[in-house]
């Protein structure tokens, strides 16, 4: 099974809540997971990994404070991400233009890294009546046979 590394953006915990709910879908997969809530360029596995970001995004279109040096790690390191595959979820309101604005872009910038996308973003309205929860759970279930 695959080796999925779970990189949180959160400010509130909704994001948090979300990766959390997709680690359990993943474990019960038979995957292995690692949970990086305070996520740090230098400790997260690139080579032959699927990376699963979830991330809610702040103010104007910003990512939170605990992913923002990540995203700084990203953009200013020269780093091959041609074997590491992708998923990305994002939390925000349409209520807002930037809606899931660091999704979007966190995952505009690994696919500039080589990181390859084994789906389109998944990106949740809070302001539906939604478990974003369970939606982001039954999204893992149902890419199973693209994660093997």
């Amino acid at each position: 099974m695959a080796s999925i590394q779970i990189i949180v953006g959160s400010m509130l915990g909704g994001s948090e809540y979300v990766a959390e709910a997709c680690q359990d879908a993943l474990n019960e997969l038979g995957h292995q997971t690692t949970l990086h809530l305070s996520p740090n360029l230098d400790e997260i596995p690139t080579q032959n990994q699927t990376w699963l970001i979830c991330t809610s995004t702040h103010g104007a279109g910003e990512y939170p404070d605990n992913i923002q040096p990540f995203v700084d790690q990203l953009t200013d390191q020269t780093i091959d991400l041609s074997t590491t595959h992708c998923l990305t979820i994002g939390l925000g309101d349409t209520n807002y233009d930037t809606y899931c604005y660091a999704a979007k872009n966190i995952n505009k910038l690994i696919k500039t890294k080589g990181c390859k996308e084994l789906k389109e973003p998944l990106l949740l309205d809070m302001q539906q009546d939604i478990d974003p929860e369970e939606v982001a759970s039954q999204w893992i279930t149902d890419l199973k046979d693209q994660l093997s």
